[in-house]
């Protein structure tokens, strides 16, 4: 005799389906296309106006190749450097140093420039330069916040200033108590443009706001004869573009002269202070988005879905499950309430009462005593009454719920 075979009971995958990673992924999907769209389109938009920003070789409406032929015009040699070593090296009485963006350099960058800059007879000019560069690039000097640019005044006896008259000059102000300074072009009570004389005959120029260098601003107001006085008071130029793969950017070990830093020959420096500026705000603005995904990732997407169950349960037997958690609990007291509130439930609808109203005892009993006529039992004690003392009792009770439900359908 062959055994014979007991057939497998059939079970259910529970692993996700491509379909369920589809539906569960889409709104993710989508959101990180609309993006990628979005910043090509705004990059393809921009890339225009952004290539080339204060670069005198470049002619789109932000760049300054207009200033740098103006200068060539009037015999001022101009020359573009992208590395800190080149702009140190090229320092001297007869050259203005201009320097586009001296808060992107890192503070041994800053020292390393000052070093060369200081005692030297010629001018260094710096664009938007604020309270991460002004301490070590301008010691005294302190910044204030920007205002908009627009067409002022010079409202100082600097003739420079005073040949150029009006001209679109703003953005960051500058305090400096103490100091040999020519304060023009004010804004709101400060100035704008601030000439500072060292002693050793070194001069810096700080701007508050570049704009007047731009290619489309040049021929307003006094920006040509004011950006001519300013870059052509020496015979040579030297147009410093800071970039972030300079190697001193990460160089910390010798300043410009090959002296060893004082900072970091004792061990003091650390990576966060080798690090530019704008890349830590980068970095803070990253992390914050960061915490904001999160949380949002963190809320329950959309409204609750039901979901297949492994197994298969019989509501018989999930009845019985729930009845004899009940008897191991003694729960008798929650036992009765739901029979009474599912038979009241059930009779509530066979005499016209609504479900908001079926287990209000001055509605329903009086319906249910119409249906029945006299009542023959205390249905305010069987529906409404006490729960059960003992199972024996709740036997009884579910009996009699069960005879009176009965009774109701058939009358």
């Amino acid at each position: 005799m062959t055994a014979a075979t007991t057939p497998s009971a059939p079970t259910t995958s529970t692993s996700v389906t491509a379909h369920q990673v589809w539906l569960r992924t889409r709104g993710v999907l989508l959101a990180v296309l609309l993006l990628v769209v979005a910043a090509i389109a705004l990059a393809a938009a921009r890339s225009g106006d952004q290539h080339g920003r204060l670069d005198p070789r470049s002619a789109d409406r932000n760049g300054s190749r207009a200033i740098a032929e103006l200068l060539k015009d009037h015999g001022i040699s101009v020359r573009v450097v992208t590395t800190l070593q080149a702009a140190t090296s090229a320092t001297g009485p007869d050259t203005t140093l201009l320097v586009t963006s001296p808060n992107l350099l890192t503070p041994h960058q800053q020292d390393t420039l000052r070093t060369a800059t200081n005692g030297a007879t010629g001018r260094t000019v710096l664009l938007g330069a604020d309270s991460v560069s002004l301490g070590t690039l301008a010691p005294g000097v302190h910044a204030k916040p920007s205002t908009s640019v627009v067409a002022r005044p010079p409202a100082c006896s600097l003739p420079a200033a005073l040949r150029a008259g009006a001209a679109e000059t703003g953005g960051i102000r500058y305090a400096a108590d103490g100091l040999d300074t020519d304060a023009c072009y004010p804004a709101a009570g400060l100035p704008s443009v601030l000439f500072l004389r060292q002693p050793a005959g070194q001069e810096t120029v700080l701007l508050g706001s570049p704009d007047f260098l731009y290619n489309e601003r040049l021929d307003r107001q006094g920006n040509a004869s004011l950006a001519l006085q300013l870059l052509g008071s020496r015979p040579h130029l030297v147009w410093y573009l800071p970039s972030l793969t300079d190697p001193s950017a990460t160089d910390g070990t010798t300043g410009g002269d090959g002296i060893p830093d004082n900072d970091t020959a004792d061990g003091g420096s650390s990576f966060i202070e080798l690090i530019p500026s704008g890349w830590l705000w980068g970095t803070l603005q990253l992390a914050l988005a960061a915490v904001l995904a999160a949380v949002w990732r963190a809320r329950r997407l959309g409204p609750l879905v039901t979901e297949r169950l492994p197994v298969a349960i019989r509501a018989s037997e999930s009845t019985e499950g729930r009845a004899r958690l009940n008897r191991k609990a003694n729960a008798r007291d929650r036992a009765a309430a739901s029979l009474r509130r599912s038979t009241r439930t059930r009779m509530a609808a066979l005499v016209g009462v609504s479900p908001r109203e079926a287990h209000s005892p001055s509605v329903l009993l009086p319906a249910l005593s119409t249906r029945i006529g006299p009542a023959h039992r205390d249905l305010t004690a069987l529906l409404f009454g006490p729960a059960p003392t003992d199972d024996s009792a709740l036997v009884r009770l579910a009996d009699q719920l069960d005879s009176l439900e009965r009774e109701v359908r058939t009358s």
